[in-house]
């Protein structure tokens, strides 16, 4: 019988194997370390898991300091926001720089456009391909990942909004705002859906506003508006350089996003193995985002569509975004109508979106400092409120007051995107659920966007009616909001009894740290 004996040197190897184990564990690099650059196959396959999952399982384990937390943040806000700000207002200047064309003589004669009514209907038809391909677009980005889904949405749209430039007659301006409406479609839900994979839920609300307001391109656009129409040569007049000038950005920007904006922060090349352990490792602390598996896309759609939250938070948007359709595109039309000349009314439309803008980022700050989203949605759609009750009732008599109501207008309608979206992105999980839910929001409100417009029909009569029919549907947005922040409030208060209950007869739920909390398990918290 012989016995065998571990030398001194193999106890030393498996000890010094183990350590380094524990130190790539602990380092966040473990499974990454492995693994070669993130395969692709062709444009429209999806992005290779193994990245993810191992991403995913160094989170687990990595350990890291505030500091480093603080800095992969920062690094994150260099890279993705900026992006993302100048995509947006690219995205705003197309949808919107018609509205500040309007108000030319020249280009209404070139599409015809004799008639408010014909107007309004080519305003409401963007919305038709935009609400139709809302909810499968985003389901294209999370398969194809945002760089390339942002590539192909800002190279269609900015194709279209060049097109205008050249384009002559009335139905050659009703296809290209469909074609717009089409490219544009899942972009605005999409950006949301997108950010939710780099932030946690109490720093949604000041990135979507830094990100994507509309105040800062209503200020620009403005200030290019009043400069550009003046312009004129014997090719192009005033209005042709209008769309032309703006339209471009949005191509170039489509490849910036292809080349520079990572599809997911797996995929991220700008951090390293490290930092993209941290990166999800912060998000795993609040609500774990996951780019692969979960419900399908069919799945994620019924999801939503029995869930009462989601019926709220479509109702909130849906019924402010009256406002916001119609105000983006009559505010010059407005202004020129207190008496001012159009170039002038171009000029003058800055100061509302500049002051505007400052009531945009507070209630942001300060909703994410607070962690509350519903008081202060209502509060933003009271503002708005109060400023659709003056129009209404004091445009005929006193132009100041008529000015400073769009002041009220702008701040509070515009205030009101981030905080609701962000509000929604709170709430749904697992994310495949909340991709879809972030696009049914978008995408039913929009449909309602369709006839928004239309509540502009008494130009005869200053708009007083259409003022009125707004200030209506923003008293319906802030008893939405109220209805919805009880609610939620009373489902923390249910799963928190819930757990207490179980806690007392040692039932315990079984935890897999690697999976997402669903919105219906008593252990996710909702944001109120």
């Amino acid at each position: 019988m012989s016995t065998k004996s571990t030398s001194s040197t193999e106890i030393k190897e498996v000890d010094v194997s183990k350590t380094a184990h524990d130190e790539q564990a602990s380092d966040g690099t473990l499974h990454q370390s492995g693994l070669g650059p993130p395969q692709r196959g062709h444009f429209f396959s999806p992005l290779d898991p193994t990245w993810a999952e191992a991403v995913h399982r160094d989170a687990e384990t990595v350990q890291y300091t505030a500091e480093e937390e603080r800095r992969v943040r920062r690094k994150i806000d260099n890279r993705i926001l900026p992006l993302i700000i100048i995509s947006y207002l690219c995205n705003q200047f197309d949808r919107t720089n018609v509205g500040n064309a309007h108000v030319i003589d020249a280009f209404n004669d070139n599409y015809e456009i004799t008639t408010n009514q014909k107007w309004t209907i080519a305003l409401s038809i963007f919305y038709v391909g935009y609400c139709t391909l809302e909810m499968p677009a985003n389901v294209l980005q999370r398969h194809i990942g945002a760089n390339r889904f942002f590539f192909l949405s800002l190279t269609f749209w900015g194709l279209s909004s060049l097109s205008l430039t050249y384009a002559k007659g009335y139905a050659a301006l009703l296809v290209l705002r469909v074609l717009m409406g089409i490219g544009e479609a899942g972009y605005y839900a999409g950006v949301i859906y997108y950010m939710s994979f780099w932030y946690t839920r109490s720093e949604m609300a000041l990135r979507i506003t830094l990100g994507m307001t509309g105040t800062v391109p209503g200020v620009i656009g403005g200030l290019l508006a009043f400069g550009l129409v003046r312009a004129h040569t014997s090719a192009l007049a005033g209005w042709q350089f209008l769309f032309l000038i703006e339209a471009i950005p949005t191509l170039i920007m489509g490849t910036c996003d292809l080349f520079f904006l990572p599809a997911f922060p797996f995929a991220a090349s700008f951090l390293t193995q490290r930092e993209k352990a941290i990166a999800q490792a912060r998000l795993n602390c609040d609500h774990k985002p996951q780019s692969h598996g979960g419900m399908t896309g069919w799945q994620g759609f019924k999801a939503i569509i029995s869930d009462p939250n989601a019926w709220l938070f479509m109702t909130t948007y849906a019924s402010f975004n009256v406002g916001v359709a119609t105000i983006s595109y009559f505010l010059p039309t407005l202004i020129r109508d207190l008496g001012f000349s159009s170039i002038n009314a171009q000029g003058l439309t800055v100061a509302p979106y500049a002051v505007g803008w400052f009531m945009v980022i507070i209630q942001a700050w300060h909703s994410d400092r607070t962690r509350d989203r519903g008081y202060h949605i209502m509060f933003s759609a009271a503002i708005s409120f109060t400023g659709y009750i003056i129009l209404a009732t004091s445009v005929q008599k006193s132009v100041g007051a008529a000015y400073f109501a769009l002041f009220l207008v702008v701040g509070g309608n515009f205030s009101l995107f981030p905080l609701v979206m962000s509000w929604a992105t709170n709430t749904f999980s697992p994310t495949s659920k909340r991709g879809v839910g972030t696009a049914f929001i978008v995408s039913i409100s929009n449909c309602i966007s369709i006839a928004s417009p239309q509540i502009y029909f008494d130009s005869e009569d200053n708009f007083r009616k259409g003022h009125a029919i707004a200030a209506s549907c923003l008293f319906i947005s802030i008893l939405a909001a109220f209805t919805a922040r009880t609610r939620l409030n009373a489902l923390n208060k249910r799963n928190k009894r819930i757990l207490e209950e179980m806690a007392q007869s040692d039932e315990k739920i079984v935890e897999d740290e690697s999976v997402e909390i669903w919105d219906n398990d008593p252990r996710y918290v909702f944001l109120t």
